[in-house]
């Protein structure tokens, strides 16, 4: 997916030319999380390259996760995510580069390593220029609140080198916190006032009661030099085979600075699943970069952005928000919209998508990569994507549908998910007898495959090691059609909502798990494109009469 995507875009000189683009996967066996990741990469780029990797300058995106926040994202991929601008659209990969643009300039050879689904901006002044050109690590920080500082990697300053005046400043760390308490933040001496540094406040604009308030500088993107890579790829050589998670954020970062100690190395509070590698390699990293400088670039006028949630990506995308504002972006992107449709409420968002005169598009609601027929109401705050949707149907609000093509013995058939906006879509429980506290649409699951006829047995889940969840569970047919997919889907969630019966005996059903295995990738790009060339069709006719 990710390979035909982007020779699609370079086909279409969408993205840089100059530059050369690889796709790394992981390993097969356990999940090694984004820090395994990395170092895996530095072993690819080692096959590939031999010893002439070590001159490269290079950007590493972390792209992939299942994406079960954002499940629009996780058959295509996060990087892939569009965004409501540009004409055609600019994608999450395009705006990237379109940020980091001024960087490789002033980089010496080395790694800068960001993640797919987040958002920096940031100004300064006309002279200045972000360099990362320092032995070691060097990372940028933000101004953010306390409460940010909880979900985010927090720097603790070396006072003597940071003033916090300016827009730009060149500083060093004392040590890194992950994901600290805000008692923690202030133990460590990380918290700084606001009013002490000329700088726009963490929403944006300058405010009294924020420029005096409190702050913590957060974590986004960061770079590593050669020498350092080489030394994280001969550790990689030696361990052999990774089999835990390691995050390039907390279990890198953490080791660096003067005032680091091995403490984190024993706390999995925020580990997915706790190996019993975990704690062994995490010593045997911080042995390696204990003592490494970690040298922080302080942006005071700059704001982090992450949209890797439903609700992130409803309220960036819908409604007043500041990045709305700072990136300019649209109610229509790369769409045919005709007036005729009922209103279109300007916090709506629509990407390459077409809507026939005479649907509604409710508030809040993003709408991407669709065709939506004349007879359709989407409520509020409701998400489509991949769906053709032309039967008389209101969607109610709140309301996540995703269609996928998928290929079964050869065969093109599709599957659209369909769950609440609210769902917990990672959590699970370990017995079918607690099945029950799962919830779709505000209902016990339990309620649901009851009112669809769908039989408790341990066949109801794809998967046990990942946990028995509305991931795994197996509630979803598979039709012949893309309209008929959804139609399927939503007569499953108006049963649910009239508590009337809907069965579904003789149709196939799969997970979410499993339609992500059965994807076809060329179906998909193929709905995408059929919709791109008739947009681009249409605004050549509309030139043409004009």
């Amino acid at each position: 997916a990710y390979r035909q995507q982007l020779a699609e875009k370079l086909s279409r000189k969408e993205l840089p030319l100059g530059a050369r683009y690889h796709v790394f996967v992981d390993p097969p066996g356990p999940k090694i999380g984004n820090g395994g990741s990395t170092l895996h990469v530095l072993r690819c780029l080692e096959d590939l390259y031999g010893d002439k990797w070590t001159s490269f300058i290079m950007l590493l995106i972390h792209s992939g996760g299942y994406s079960r926040r954002l499940p629009n994202a996780s058959a295509l991929g996060k990087i892939f995510t569009a965004l409501p601008f540009g004409d055609p659209i600019y994608q999450m990969l395009e705006l990237k580069l379109a940020m980091y643009i001024d960087f490789p300039s002033h980089m010496k050879p080395g790694i800068l390593i960001t993640c797919s689904d987040d958002i920096e901006l940031y100004s300064i002044g006309v002279e200045e220029t972000i360099t990362f050109d320092k032995p070691g690590f060097t990372a940028l920080a933000h101004p953010s609140d306390l409460a940010v500082g909880t979900t985010h990697g927090v720097f603790v300053l070396d006072p003597s080198s940071f003033s916090g005046k300016g827009e730009l400043e060149y500083t060093s760390c004392h040590h890194f916190l992950h994901k600290p308490d805000i008692e923690t933040m202030r133990q460590c001496g990380a918290v700084c006032v606001r009013g002490n540094c000329s700088q726009l406040s963490s929403s944006g604009d300058h405010s009294d009661s924020e420029m005096d308030s409190e702050c913590v500088y957060t974590d986004s993107i960061f770079y590593m030099d050669h020498s350092i890579a080489k030394q994280l790829l001969t550790f990689y050589k030696q361990m052999g085979t990774l089999c835990c998670e390691i995050d390039a954020y907390g279990d890198f970062l953490q080791a660096l600075g003067p005032g680091a100690t091995q403490d984190y190395t024993k706390n999995t509070s925020n580990v997915t699943k706790e190996e019993s590698q975990l704690v062994e390699v995490r010593q045997k990293l911080y042995s390696l970069l204990k003592g490494t400088t970690l040298n922080v670039i302080v942006l005071n006028n700059s704001k982090f952005y992450h949209i890797g949630t439903m609700q992130e990506y409803l309220f960036h995308f819908t409604s007043d928000s500041k990045l709305k504002f700072e990136l300019d972006l649209l109610s229509v992107a790369f769409s045919i919209f005709s007036d005729k449709a009922e209103t279109l409420d300007q916090s709506a968002s629509i990407i390459q998508s077409i809507l026939e005169p005479g649907c509604f598009i409710g508030p809040g609601s993003v709408i991407e990569y669709s065709r939506i027929g004349p007879e359709v109401s989407v409520g509020k705050n409701s998400i489509i994507s991949g769906s053709y949707i032309n039967l008389k149907v209101d969607i109610p609000s709140n309301c996540f549908l995703s269609s996928l093509s998928i290929k079964i013995n050869d065969q093109v058939k599709y599957v659209s998910m369909m769950f609440s906006v609210e769902d917990d879509l990672k959590k699970s429980v370990k017995l079918l007898s607690d099945i029950h506290s799962l919830q779709f649409f505000g209902v016990s699951l339990l309620v649901c495959l009851d009112l669809w006829g769908v039989k408790i047995s341990d066949l109801l889940f794809s998967s046990e090691n990942t946990g028995l969840g509305l991931w795994t569970a197996r509630i979803f047919p598979v039709c012949s059609t893309l309209s008929e997919s959804v139609r399927m889907s939503l007569k499953m969630l108006n049963s649910v909502q009239h508590m009337s019966t809907f069965k579904l005996n003789g149709f196939k059903l799969l997970s979410v798990e499993e339609m992500l295995t059965y994807k076809d990738v060329d179906d998909m790009l193929k709905f995408r494109k059929q919709i791109y060339d008739e947009i681009c069709l249409q605004r050549q006719k509309e030139k043409s009469d004009l």
